[in-house]
């Protein structure tokens, strides 16, 4: 009996796996592809790029200029396909390997995931983007690769970037362009999103979105480039969202500079910078309400030689409560500033193989609000050397 039984149970479990090792689609099939409809079979069309970003380094952390650490870490491994299946048809994949894998409950998608969309350009003058995409912020440093930036602001580090949604595209000229975007505000649940989830009386929204205005514009034979939007969006019912940013850059020669401004309001705590200073020895861990966050970046990078580019940067960051709530009092909490400098060598010209060494100053200053919370924020350090490489497999 107990023979038959396994004999039954290998059958069953021999056959699901026949059944889950079958593609989604049969090559051998005569159905059409969609590229052959689309194209009727003329593969000239047809594009596909996959791109490997590895990004590496050693680092030692300092606290108050004490050793907390020193290690080794891969701090950004990314795979991404992108292509074209028609003349008017385009897609783009990523996945990140440093990020939390499971599928999150609104979007259904593992946030590792940062581009799963295709783009549809309708004609010369309209483009329409569907899928798991980037907000449309403005701002250099929350646009530019994220491989490329060694360290962001806490603005933009605490930003859930990359959301489902959709994109309109409005192209007025070869250097002006109109974005009309409304996009998930979170991925998962209110637990997912808030530190210490939705605080108490506040009821969930039925439609967690965001939308945003972006208008990006070329000038001076395209030396100049403004990046500006304003978003809106509901976080909980009656808490709204708005995001006002800006990125001025200037591309010259050997240099890249730019300055960003970029301003939140937040009817809840979404970044969650402010909810993590209360000290739990004092208080009940609560989600703050009625925070604002502000921003202003500033980097300037210099390539002084074609195997040699070396930058600066600063970034200076309030956050603060507009409106008293539970135990955070109306008023500024914190002030942070971190001014960094970075050698790069790159041993191929051309290349996106590159060497560098990283300097960090990250420095803290507790307003009295911030203190009566019993908030504990030292300066810290970090010195790194590490190497990025962005790496074309096909």
């Amino acid at each position: 009996m107990k023979k038959a039984l396994l004999l039954i149970c290998l059958w069953l479990g021999g056959g699901m796996y026949a059944v889950a090792q079958e593609p989604l689609v049969n090559p051998n099939d005569s159905t059409p592809t969609l590229l052959e409809r689309l194209s009727k079979n003329d593969r000239s069309v047809t594009t596909a790029n996959m791109n490997l970003q590895f990004y590496t380094s050693g680092a030692a952390y300092l606290t108050e200029g004490k050793l907390d650490e020193a290690a080794f870490k891969l701090n950004r491994v990314r795979l991404e396909i992108l292509g074209t299946f028609s003349r008017q048809f385009s897609y783009h994949f990523r996945q990140s390997f440093n990020k939390y894998s499971n599928p999150y409950s609104l979007d259904n998608l593992s946030s590792s995931v940062e581009y799963a969309f295709v783009k549809w350009d309708l004609s010369k003058k309209f483009a329409l983007t569907v899928g798991k995409q980037v907000m449309a912020l403005g701002g250099y440093e929350f646009y530019v690769n994220a491989i490329k930036v060694r360290e962001f602001s806490d603005f933009n580090n605490t930003i859930s970037c990359y959301q489902a949604g959709v994109t309109g595209t409005f192209r007025f000229s070869p250097t002006q362009e109109l974005n009309l975007q409304v996009l998930n505000n979170r991925s998962g649940s209110d637990e997912d999103t808030y530190l210490y989830g939705l605080p108490e009386g506040v009821e969930k929204t039925r439609v967690p979105m965001l939308a945003t205005v972006n208008w990006n514009g070329l000038f001076l034979d395209q030396a100049l480039e403004l990046r500006y939007a304003a978003s809106w969006g509901q976080l909980a019912k009656k808490k709204n969202l708005y995001y006002l940013t800006a990125g001025n850059i200037l591309k010259t020669g050997p240099v890249t500079a730019y300055i960003d401004l970029m301003y939140s309001r937040e009817g809840i705590d979404s970044k969650g910078l402010i909810s993590n200073l209360a000290n739990e020895e004092f208080y009940t861990s609560a989600t703050a309400q009625n925070a604002t966050y502000f921003t202003t970046i500033a980097n300037m990078d210099y390539r002084i030689h074609p195997n040699w580019n070396v930058y600066i940067k600063g970034a200076y960051e309030t956050f603060g409560i507009y409106e008293s709530n539970g135990y955070y009092r109306k008023g500024l909490y914190n002030r942070t500033w971190n001014a960094q400098a970075c050698v790069e060598y790159f041993p191929m010209r051309n290349s996106e193989l590159l060497i560098f060494l990283h300097f960090l100053y990250k420095g803290n200053v507790l307003a009295s609000n911030g203190k009566a919370v019993g908030a504990i924020a030292p300066d810290r350090q970090r010195i790194s050397l590490g190497l990025v490489y962005s790496i074309p497999v096909f």
